[in-house]
């Protein structure tokens, strides 16, 4: 399969916001903004152990919506702030649909919509 007709994603992402980056047309065209995700974390809570449970479960689902906007990836670059690139990483690769994703990742600062548009053009052509 040729570098062009992979089903290329990219996602910006800290752990409260991802930016889902796709072609028009899956596996052709120009990157467009495929959609915004808002983690709103977990309420103040005085217990630790519920508050942490909490955590857990909202980033699973995070991730859950995030790769809902994904289907069929055979490439994906993944950029962002923090350590929840990693953890995404692992979510994919702990998930049978997406466990043989060729992944890659780097750190990046929040960028405006065309700056990351054309940042996963320039990582993918």
């Amino acid at each position: 399969m040729s570098q062009k007709n992979k089903k290329q994603f990219g996602v910006w992402m800290d752990s409260h916001n991802a930016t889902i980056v796709g072609r028009e047309d899956v596996d052709n065209g120009e990157f467009i903004i495929l959609d915004h995700i808002k983690n709103n974390g977990a309420d103040n809570n005085s217990n630790e152990k519920t508050a942490h449970n909490q955590e857990i479960a909202l980033t699973q689902k995070f991730f859950k919506e995030i790769t809902r906007k994904m289907p069929n990836i055979d490439a994906i670059h993944i950029t962002g702030t923090g350590q929840i690139q990693e953890q995404f990483i692992s979510f994919l690769a702990d998930t049978a649909q997406y466990k043989n994703v060729e992944s890659s990742e780097c750190t990046s600062n929040k960028m405006s919509d065309e700056a990351l548009l054309e940042f996963f053009k320039n990582r993918f052509n």
